[in-house]
């Protein structure tokens, strides 16, 4: 189980925090992090874009940082917006 959980919403393009591009997710353990994404299906898989980004990636995208409840209300935005296409 993870010690903390930090969420990211994935912002540009003229995505906000209320409708990101996507939504990302730092699981923090005892030995180490791991990244995660959300899908379509809304489960959670590995994902490398955030430490990328951090290494100086050339992405125009933007991850900004948000508490777990506003990642509950972007988890809910997608939902609807998967359920719609």
């Amino acid at each position: 189980m993870a010690n903390k959980i930090t969420f990211y919403a994935i912002l540009g393009r003229g995505a906000t925090v209320d409708r990101p591009l996507g939504l990302i997710r730092r699981l923090e353990y005892d030995n180490g992090w791991e990244d995660e994404a959300l899908n379509r299906d809304m489960s959670w898989s590995f994902s490398p874009v955030l430490i990328e980004k951090e290494r100086g990636g050339t992405d125009d995208d933007e991850f900004v940082e948000v508490s777990h409840e506003q990642a509950s209300r972007i988890v809910e935005y997608f939902r609807e917006k998967f359920a719609e296409s």
